[in-house]
């Protein structure tokens, strides 16, 4: 039986190190995991008890496609908290994960062949779900001095899309007022969608991060529970999208996901609840950048764009290697750290980068952070 051409994406390399990761561990190995975005810290405990009363009552079956009423009335009220934006909780989608809300933004956005173009480094899987809807990615080249972030004179004429990130992953950077409003500004003067990645949102150290909703309603704004609350496994997530596509995306998540999962809508309300566990974990990150940051240029990673936000570094490693990918896997079996190769963040220059995450504990960073001053100790980098 044959397969599809548009099924011929590329693997999700994060995922590919953390399996050789799991299998040094499983050979007795203590590895610390600087490699995949997801913190060391599980769903806040208001989530967890929230949902263990209520599935003693509930049979948690299907909810309606867009989501529960009270966790989409909900999610309004953190706009209107954190940048002050009355949001009707009719624009609010609940869904499978950010995932599932790039797959129902980009299948209401786009027709097949359409143009779509994102910033790279980024983000590997928006790539790989536009291509397997049959849609062209087109990768903008961003510049360290711009801080990773792409800027309106770089953008195409012939896009019908623009992903933004901010903060982006793979380099925390973020973009302030007037970056985000010029590139939301010149890709509607080229009648393109403007998707807004807001997933990191809430993880920020120096300034808060500014929504894409401030400047415009004629926007999708996709975010998560992952990240800021610590809920990667649950696979629950949100967009928000202009009034008039409501109806056209619930018909695509009804036939699509039927609904997010039950139990995970639950959980994710009560963590809207949880403020103070949930700046905890702030509080570890921050003091974790700030290892990090000092670190890895003692280290000899000195080639880095500071991170506003999320938890990764990314670094250039040009002067080390040319071969990310093998570098990586070098760490891993020398120095029992899990590192990412840019490889899928970046096609053209991606074997000269890696990214370094610290979203796990603070003691697990300080141990990676010896670890990799002592292996490029050995080959002649660092302090």
């Amino acid at each position: 039986m044959r397969l599809s051409k548009r099924s011929d994406v590329d693997a999700f390399i994060v995922m590919d190190v953390l399996e050789a990761a799991a299998k040094a561990e499983a050979d007795g190995r203590h590895i610390v995991h600087m490699e995949v975005g997801q913190p060391g810290t599980g769903a806040p405990l208001g989530a967890r008890k929230a949902l263990a009363e209520v599935m003693q009552s509930d049979a948690m079956g299907y909810t309606v496609a867009l989501g529960l009423p009270a966790l989409r009335s909900r999610i309004a009220d953190l706009y209107q908290a954190r940048y002050r934006l009355a949001i009707d909780p009719a624009r609010v989608v609940v869904t499978a994960g950010s995932s599932g809300a790039f797959l129902l933004a980009f299948t209401a956005l786009f027709d097949a062949g359409d143009r779509v173009a994102l910033g790279a480094p980024g983000y590997p899987s928006y790539r790989q779900i536009l291509s397997a809807l049959s849609l062209t990615p087109v990768d903008i080249e961003t510049r360290t001095d711009d801080r990773y972030q792409p800027r309106p004179a770089d953008l195409p004429k012939d896009i019908q899309g623009l992903i933004v990130a901010s903060p982006a992953n793979p380099t925390g950077t973020m973009l302030d007022r007037p970056a985000l409003g010029a590139l939301i500004e010149a890709a509607q003067s080229r009648d393109a969608a403007f998707v807004s990645d807001e997933i990191y949102h809430g993880l920020e150290y120096e300034r808060p991060a500014v929504s894409a909703l401030e400047i415009s309603d004629d926007v999708y704004v996709i975010n998560s529970f992952s990240k800021y609350f610590s809920m990667t496994g649950w696979r629950v997530g949100w967009m928000v999208v202009p009034e008039s596509h409501v109806r056209t995306v619930e018909r695509l998540a009804q036939n699509m996901f039927i609904c997010a999962p039950h139990v995970s809508q639950v959980a994710a309300l009560a963590a809207l609840e949880c403020g103070d566990e949930l700046q905890a974990n702030i509080d570890v990150y921050r003091e974790n950048r700030d290892l990090m940051m000092r670190g890895l240029v003692e280290a000899g990673f000195d080639k880095i764009a500071p991170p506003d936000g999320a938890f990764y570094v990314y670094a250039d490693v040009s002067d080390v290697t040319n071969d990310s990918g093998a570098f990586a896997a070098e760490i891993l079996a020398q120095a029992d750290v899990a590192v990412t190769p840019g490889l899928d963040f970046d096609k053209a220059r991606g074997h000269q980068t890696l990214r370094f995450s610290y979203a796990r504990s603070t003691e697990d960073i300080r141990e990676g952070l010896r670890r990799l001053k002592k292996f490029m100790k050995t080959r002649g980098f660092g302090a």
